[in-house]
């Protein structure tokens, strides 16, 4: 009897990690919406329907996207939640698949319970309104960028509840997880994999973000001068020579120091791939981007760059973003028929839409 039951769980356990498989072969080619659900201009439910147009929807399955990440702010959702639920139907109408993701403002989950119960209250509430959908093309994510500073253990902990959470009200769904320390490849490593094989696990790159970001982190640089780093480094001693701000030249410097070029990007991805390879599981990175104020040339390369050394780990991808200055930079509303960058799109391996 024992070995019978034995049996019966491992073929059911069998069967969730090929269903995590089988939506990791879905999740190749992805792209952020950051505004519709997130900042939205406008949260008149009319509007909100209406912020994407289907032709704007085909334009990026004509493309070559399977997937997109939808950006929710949990307080919208919790006033806005059939237009969201239909949102995604219109989407996953188009042939593209779905993660739900929420990007909270102003949470502070590391310090605050009741923000704390407000994630979990987020899931309880939306994801039995996710049965509805089509369940092969929906996937929660449990949250974006979790902080959590020093503290893998805690962001595990909040984790697994939401998890559970989610987990009750659609037991059949592949539902994406990540690490602390803002879904870095450091925060991957250091988490503990869940027991739950119908998982994807996710992390953010935007390394180094001296050249994607223009060192946002940064106040008071030379942004300009940072627009004209290069990527990859060739030649270390040109950098900082357009400028006369001592700060942003010492950065430029630091920056082109360390010879960041293909090799370099490919070493930072290894470290994921190889974490994913250990645990048998299956990863996804979520977000890449730079900034469309970087030179083109520097930005193109690092992107093509990025998206190869993923397409050779086996990791799909998500573009940030489709209405974001780190991607297409597409105005918030969109035109009834926006415009994609072709030069974006063939860095990205993407077709130009007719």
């Amino acid at each position: 009897m024992k070995r019978g039951v034995s049996i019966v769980l491992a073929l059911v356990l069998f069967l969730f990690a090929g269903a995590s498989h089988g939506m990791a072969a879905r999740l190749r080619r992805g792209i952020d919406i950051t505004g519709w659900f997130r900042f939205p201009a406008s949260r008149d439910p009319a509007a909100l329907a209406a912020y994407l147009s289907d032709k704007a929807l085909a334009d990026l399955r004509a493309a070559g996207f399977d997937f997109v990440r939808l950006a929710i702010d949990p307080a919208l959702a919790e006033t806005q939640r059939p237009v969201v639920i239909a949102a995604i139907r219109r989407i996953q109408r188009h042939g593209l698949t779905t993660i739900v993701s929420p990007h909270p403002s102003g949470w502070h989950l590391e310090t605050d319970r009741a923000d704390r119960d407000r994630l979990r209250a987020f899931w309880q509430g939306l994801a039995p309104a996710l049965r509805s959908l089509d369940q092969d093309r929906t996937v929660p994510e449990v949250l974006n960028e979790p902080v959590f500073p020093g503290d893998p253990a805690g962001w595990a902990a909040l984790q697994h509840l939401v998890l559970t959470d989610i987990r009750r009200a659609l037991p059949n769904a592949t539902i994406l997880l990540t690490g602390q320390d803002w879904g870095s490849i450091g925060g991957l490593l250091a988490l503990i994999p869940e027991d739950d094989p119908n998982v994807l696990y996710s992390f953010h790159f935007y390394d180094p973000a001296e050249l994607t970001s223009l060192a946002a982190y940064r106040p008071n640089l030379d942004r300009t001068a940072l627009a004209t780093l290069p990527f990859p480094v060739q030649d270390p001693a040109q950098c900082g020579t357009g400028t006369a701000d001592q700060p942003t030249r010492d950065l430029m410097q630091y920056y082109c120091a360390l010879r960041w070029d293909g090799p370099g990007i490919a070493a930072s991805i290894a470290r994921a791939a190889g974490w994913g390879r250990q645990h048998r599981v299956r990863l996804l990175a979520g977000e890449f981007g730079a900034s469309a104020a970087l030179n083109q040339a520097a930005r193109i390369a690092w992107l093509r760059t990025v998206r190869e050394t993923l397409e050779s780990q086996d990791i799909g991808w998500a573009l940030w973003g489709y209405d974001d200055i780190m991607g297409f930079a597409v105005p918030r509303p969109p035109p009834p028929e926006p415009h994609l960058d072709p030069a974006v799109l063939a860095a990205l391996g993407l077709a130009t839409p007719p």
